[in-house]
């Protein structure tokens, strides 16, 4: 069987989009009919995004702790439970490809870190050109690249227990597993064939995220292009 791991935090306004990606990724005829089970981990959630998720099939799972690490921790260890062999881990307000699963899988790695693309950069307004060009500037989504994203990540459940699992970090949770994977020896293929679309949000659901580092990102580039004399900026190597 497969697991995904979904933490959420008040997400009613995009989750549904986000599961039904899931869904058909889950559905994929490559898969071979194996078994997917979608694990959405509530996170002190007072919304409907409960609901909706059940309402899409998923399994719900309830912590009051709003911290990242620890959400995708215990939706992890409940699909361990279930017999899971491999854990996928992505985002509410993320879309999956449909062969998002196959493409992880067939990397045969023992984990698996995929890049993020953006569509929608309208929530940050007026800055929206400067930021769609900053990230096309900076960021390396092609095979090889060294990004490592919650959103777009997956890994054996053997390989996730010797490693010992998400720590309960409220921020770069992804980079503490993917280190402790590299530590005990397990091979991580860093790929851009798993594909996601995530969010441009400004409003960061978990501080020090993706939300707050493209935030970040039109600060650096406001403050260049201010100074006389401009020059490029280094690029978000873990955005």
């Amino acid at each position: 069987m497969i697991g995904i791991v979904v933490p959420a935090h008040n997400e009613e306004a995009c989750v549904r989009s986000c599961l039904q990606a899931l869904a058909a990724a889950a559905r994929h005829p490559d898969l071979g009919g194996e078994s997917v089970e979608i694990v959405v981990v509530l996170d002190a959630c007072t919304d409907a995004t409960g609901v909706y998720a059940c309402a899409a099939g998923a399994t719900t799972l309830s912590i009051r702790a709003r911290n990242v690490g620890m959400a995708r921790a215990a939706g992890a260890q409940a699909l361990l439970a279930r017999g899971a062999r491999w854990l996928s881990f992505t985002d509410a307000d993320t879309v999956v490809s449909p062969s998002w699963l196959v493409e992880q899988l067939a990397l045969r790695a023992d984990a698996v870190c995929g890049t993020v693309g953006v569509v929608d950069w309208t929530p940050h307004g007026c800055h929206a050109t400067l930021l769609a060009w900053h990230f096309q500037q900076t960021y390396q989504d092609a095979d090889g690249h060294s990004h490592i994203h919650g959103a777009n990540l997956g890994v054996s459940a053997a390989a996730y227990r010797l490693a010992g699992g998400f720590r309960h970090l409220a921020c770069s949770e992804d980079v503490a597993l993917v280190d402790a994977l590299i530590a005990s020896g397990a091979s991580v293929a860093w790929s851009a064939k798993p594909r996601v679309v995530t969010s441009a949000r400004k409003n960061a659901k978990a501080s020090g995220g993706f939300a707050d580092a493209l935030c970040h990102a039109v600060v650096q580039r406001l403050e260049a292009v201010s100074q006389p004399r401009f020059s490029p900026l280094p690029s978000l190597l873990n955005p």
